[in-house]
């Protein structure tokens, strides 16, 4: 049997511990990793949702303002002085509206 001293008890015991140390700040650095790594791919989803939302806005806004050019074009063709009258009228509420 060999004898080991009290100072070799306490290195090999320093050198468990700091062992257990290292592994255990590598275990919660790899879940940190992983935790960031899902943070991040949620982020980039919700990023490319909206992404998306905003491109079918800017296509339903396009096509609204495709309808009002056609039914603007159609209102002065068929009725001017009714279409005049209304540009009037749209006119004077939105000045109001501006000053108040």
């Amino acid at each position: 049997m060999a004898y080991s001293s009290p100072k070799d008890d306490l290195q090999a015991a320093g050198r468990g511990a700091a062992a257990s140390v290292s592994d255990k700040a590598s275990e919660y650095a790899g879940k940190a990793g992983q935790q960031f790594d899902k943070a991040i791919d949620s982020a980039e989803s919700t990023v490319n949702a909206m992404a998306e939302q905003g491109r079918e806005a800017g296509q339903q806004i396009q096509q609204v303002a495709g309808n009002m050019k056609t039914a603007v074009d159609r209102s002065v063709r068929d009725q001017p002085m009714a279409t005049l009258a209304v540009a009037a009228a749209m006119g004077f509420v939105i000045g109001a509206l501006w000053k108040s």
